[in-house]
């Protein structure tokens, strides 16, 4: 299999096998590039992880790297400029989440008042366990 390198835009590197859709359908890459190519490949071998995915963008386009970090953290986003990489993030887990994870508690007011943002807050980094500032309600990353 043959990908081209892109000349300018992005690459999401290092995630974990199998979790590329998924990033693929939460950063909303189908609606956000409509003009541009975009590249999924899954189970690629990698020397560091043993098998990854990679997702390749073709265009300078602007990502939620909350989405990414609250997905799969220790990814890593390189910005690609003239065919060279001119930055490169480590992702990590974000302090604060706004609609990224919705609130599933009933009596939460985002229940009720619809265009409150669904905010949650890291509470616990190593259980990877954040909290609705609103009602406390737990959700974890799977």
């Amino acid at each position: 299999m043959n990908i081209d390198s892109i000349k300018n835009g992005l690459v999401i590197d290092h995630i974990t096998a199998g979790r590329g859709m998924e990033l693929y359908r939460l950063l909303g890459l189908d609606v956000l590039c409509r003009d541009c190519s975009v590249a999924l490949i899954n189970n690629v071998p990698s020397r560091k992880m043993g098998r990854k995915d990679i997702i390749k963008i073709d265009t300078d386009v602007e990502i939620n790297t909350d989405i990414i970090g609250f997905v799969d953290p220790g990814v890593t986003v390189n910005l690609i400029k003239d065919s060279m990489i001119v930055e490169k993030k480590q992702i990590s887990l974000p302090e604060k989440l706004t609609n990224v994870i919705f609130c599933k508690n009933p009596r939460c007011i985002t229940s009720t008042e619809q265009e409150l943002p669904h905010i949650f807050r890291l509470t616990d980094p190593e259980g990877k366990i954040y909290r609705c500032i609103y009602c406390e309600t737990k959700a974890e990353i799977k």
